[in-house]
C-alpha cells in the first residue's frame, strides 16, 4: 500500500498537504496561516513515527487505505481510530511537545505519559512500550525530513513515499 506523500510549501507561510494512493485517488488539505507552519513538521514528525515503528493503520496507513484526510477531523473520528491510530496520536503529540518545548524525554518518560494519557480519556492500558533506541531514530528520521521540509523552496513540494 505505497502512498505518495506530498507537502507543498507555499511563499506566503501557508502549505498543503497531498496524499496519492497507489490506486491515482488522492486526498488533500490546505494549511492556512498558522497551521501551515505548524501541521508540516506534525506530518513529517507522523510520517517519522509511523515508519519507524512500522505502524501500518496510523494517519499515513489510514490514508492509504482510503481515509479522506478530512475524516480526522470529524464527529466521531477518535472512536474510529484503532490501537496503532490512536498511539501514534499520543506519541505524535509527545513529540510534538519535545519540539516547542526543547525538553527531550527518555523511553521511562514516554511510556509513562502513554500510562498517563490513555488513564485520563478512560481507555485500557497498552501492552506497547517504546525504547530509547526507537525513539533515537524517530528523532532523527524527524531532523532528516525537517531538514529537507527547511531546504524546500516556496512554490515546491517536499515528496515521501510512505510503505
Amino acid at each position: 500500500m505505497p502512498l505518495t506523500v506530498r507537502i507543498k510549501k507555499k511563499s506566503n507561510g501557508e502549505a498543503a498537504l497531498s496524499c496519492e494512493r497507489d490506486d491515482g485517488t488522492v486526498t488533500w488539505q490546505r494549511q492556512e496561516a498558522q497551521a501551515g507552519r505548524f501541521f508540516p513538521l506534525h506530518d513529517l514528525t507522523h510520517f517519522a513515527v509511523e515508519s519507524v515503528l512500522h505502524f501500518d493503520s496510523a494517519f499515513f496507513g489510514s490514508i492509504a487505505s482510503g481515509w479522506d484526510i478530512s475524516d480526522f477531523a470529524g464527529a466521531g473520528a477518535v472512536a474510529r481510530l484503532d490501537e496503532q491510530a490512536l498511539l501514534a496520536e499520543m506519541l505524535v503529540g509527545f513529540f510534538d511537545l519535545e519540539r516547542r518545548t526543547g525538553d527531550l524525554w527518555d523511553a521511562s518518560e514516554f511510556n509513562a505519559q502513554l500510562v498517563s494519557s490513555r488513564a485520563d480519556r478512560g481507555m485500557a492500558p497498552t501492552s506497547f512500550r517504546i525504547t530509547d533506541e526507537q525513539i533515537a531514530v524517530v528523532r532523527a528520521k524527524r531532523a532528516a525530513l525537517f531538514a529537507a521540509w527547511n531546504s524546500t523552496p516556496a512554490g515546491e513540494a517536499l515528496v515521501l513515499s510512505f510503505e
